[in-house]
């Protein structure tokens, strides 16, 4: 194993505490069908127009956004499985009408970024959460490579960051670095949100891998600099007894001035499966309220795929009084899950009074 910077050793310090603060706030129990309505799109549903191959072989974790009445999809595509190499594109519905289960086919879909850095090289551009920021789509997605050395590729997946404008065209794209007082580092680290941003100030959610210990994380972030601070990093929610590994899956959404809805995945020891919960925080990523699972994959839809008994939610989206969960199924397809958001609301428990 590689020795540790400083920065991880500080951080390694923190995750090795929170494990054993931060359990104990959740049950092994899926709480009924919350989200009972579920469609699906596959990757015979899309026609990418601007691209000389028309139709990927899988289309999965998703990111989404509402603009205008439209439901944005912000789909993972794969070409060829020879190296899971992705990129992102996009395609809209009518939100309404995909209220009412009517989702027209085929889906005219762009791709918007591709692996064009050596640090997207390998896997690619990999399980974006997107947000409107003004008139702009700040857009996380996952990085899998990186030099690190200049005669040595260090492989690891890095937070990546791209500002796509009203067309989706990439205005600026880059990844985050990890700062102290002393150095930065580049961590291994993915399954990110932003919280709240105010110019290049943003709060936000992330989950850095420290010696193979995955825990959800807070932290704030300088988005002119794509840095995030040692000192402001601290756990927030960390795997139970019966789970490998916790991440944060999806955007936030803001239901009040001081309350986000995030999504969070685990993947369970007993069977590997991917299930998936929401969590109520403040705006500086603090817990106030959390659930047990409200979504698992369910019948051959969902369960059957290249990687087998997977939700993976991406895109969370609050319209009217509904909750619409957008995610991926089995590493091959997407799930669109929605659900009243006053019924996921009562699932939530309370840990701590707002402030």
């Amino acid at each position: 194993m590689r020795e540790m910077s400083l920065i991880e050793v500080k951080l390694w310090d923190k995750a090795k505490q929170a494990v054993k603060e931060l359990q104990g706030v959740r049950e092994p129990r899926i709480e009924g069908d919350i989200f009972a309505r579920r469609y699906y799109i596959s990757p015979q549903d899309l026609l990418i127009t601007n691209y000389p191959r028309t139709q990927p072989v899988a289309a999965f974790n998703p990111g989404a956004l509402e603009r205008e009445g439209k439901l944005l999809v912000f789909p993972r595509l794969i070409f060829d499985y020879y190296s899971y190499n992705s990129s992102i594109g996009v395609f809209e519905l009518d939100i309404n009408e995909v209220l009412q289960g009517r989702i027209k086919k085929p889906l005219e879909t762009k791709i918007v970024l591709w692996p064009e850095k050596i640090w997207e090289f390998g896997h690619g551009c990999e399980d974006p959460r997107v947000q409107m920021v003004g008139k702009s789509i700040y857009m996380l997605y996952t990085g899998a490579k990186h030099y690190q050395l200049r005669d040595q590729v260090i492989r690891k997946s890095v937070l990546g960051f791209a500002e796509l404008g009203r067309s989706f065209n990439v205005q600026r794209r880059g990844y985050f670095s990890t700062i102290d007082e002393q150095e930065s580092v580049v961590l291994s680290n993915k399954d990110s949100a932003f919280i709240e941003i105010d110019g290049n100030n943003a709060t936000m959610l992330t989950r850095p891998d420290l010696q193979g210990e995955a825990l959800c994380w807070r932290a704030t972030a300088d988005l002119d600099s794509l840095t995030i601070k040692e000192e402001s990093m601290n756990p927030v929610l960390a795997p139970e007894a019966w789970e490998e590994k916790v991440g944060w899956s999806t955007n936030t959404v803001k239901l009040s001035n001081n309350e986000y809805l995030g999504g969070w995945h685990a993947v369970l020891k007993e069977d590997l499966s991917y299930k998936d919960g929401l969590a109520l925080i403040d705006r500086a990523g603090k817990l106030l309220a959390i659930s047990d699972y409200l979504l698992a994959p369910q019948g051959l839809a969902e369960n059957y795929g290249d990687r087998a008994f997977v939700i993976f939610g991406d895109g969370l989206v609050k319209y009217e009084d509904y909750l619409i969960w957008v995610g991926g199924i089995s590493d091959y397809g997407i799930g669109i899950f929605i659900s009243k958001l006053e019924e996921v609301l009562k699932k939530l428990r309370w840990l701590r009074s707002r402030d």
